[in-house]
């Protein structure tokens, strides 16, 4: 084999020309076997889709995690009926409580529910959650702070799989409930406070007093009050959104990947199961 034998890894024949090698191609998924070329367009289409799925899913996945952001770059422009059609389709997976939400080309990038009350005087979640921002408040993004967390690391974490190569192991599920607990007690503690006191600022879980005490209050007051940017609710929201996210892609990222592959009928590579270097 010469040296452009090597570089492109084919095998030279003098009687039959130069060959492409098969162990290769099949490698990097240009063909399955000798009958590729004689398999029907549909089929050879499916398993191409399915070859390169996790590619397909970080775009489409990708842009159904980032549509939320155009929704107040709508409303900035005067595109309100674009804008519209994105918090109306997002409202279907998130609360989109104004509190709770991030807010673009405004005065803060978050406000509390008394500023919010300046411009929309309502506490019922249905019609608190209808509020998308004005001129001065800027609008607000079409997820909540926590939705933004949890969507965006699952994202992340796929997209981290795919250029490693695709071999993790499956974290064991004690890890993943581990990692999925913080936001389960978050949520279900904000849920409480909520059935019992309104969405309204009161509560265990608005003045977070029994973290005052475990501190000795030796944080600033802003820290443990309210749902601000930087104060402890806020902190929980993002963090149990990205352990969520992260665990989630942990444990069923590596079991997709081999169905796929068995589905392939192709083991050898790409698997968290894979014994090849």
């Amino acid at each position: 084999m010469d040296i452009w034998g090597k570089v492109f890894q084919m095998d030279f024949s003098p009687a039959d020309g130069i060959q492409a090698n098969p162990a290769v191609q099949a490698r990097d998924g240009w063909m399955e076997g000798p009958g590729e070329a004689q398999r029907p367009i549909p089929e050879r289409m499916s398993r191409w889709l399915l070859h390169e799925w996790i590619w397909i899913f970080l775009i489409g996945y990708g842009l159904f995690v980032g549509l939320p952001w155009l929704a107040p770059v709508f409303m900035h422009l005067g595109w309100e009926r674009p804008a519209r059609w994105l918090y109306d389709l997002y409202s279907l997976f998130c609360h989109q409580l104004p509190q709770r939400s991030l807010f673009l080309f405004g005065l803060k990038p978050m406000y509390s529910l008394s500023e919010i009350r300046q411009a929309w005087p309502y506490e019922d979640p249905l019609l608190l959650r209808a509020f998308i921002g004005d001129p001065v408040f800027g609008y607000k993004v079409a997820w909540s702070d926590r939705m933004i967390s949890m969507y965006t690391s699952l994202w992340a974490a796929t997209l981290l799989y795919a250029v490693s190569g695709r071999r993790w192991r499956p974290i064991p599920v004690g890890i993943f409930l581990l990692l999925v607990f913080p936001m389960a007690l978050d949520g279900t503690t904000h849920f409480i406070n909520d059935l019992l006191y309104g969405i309204g600022e009161r509560g265990f879980r608005y003045d977070n007093a029994w973290l005052v005490m475990l501190t000795g209050g030796r944080l600033p007051s802003w820290f443990y009050v309210g749902d601000a940017l930087g104060s402890f609710n806020s902190w929980m929201r993002w963090i149990t959104g990205v352990l969520f996210g992260a665990g989630l892609g942990g444990l069923a990222l590596p079991y997709v990947e081999t169905a796929i592959q068995a589905a392939l009928g192709d083991r050898k590579h790409g698997t968290w199961s894979s014994s090849a270097p």
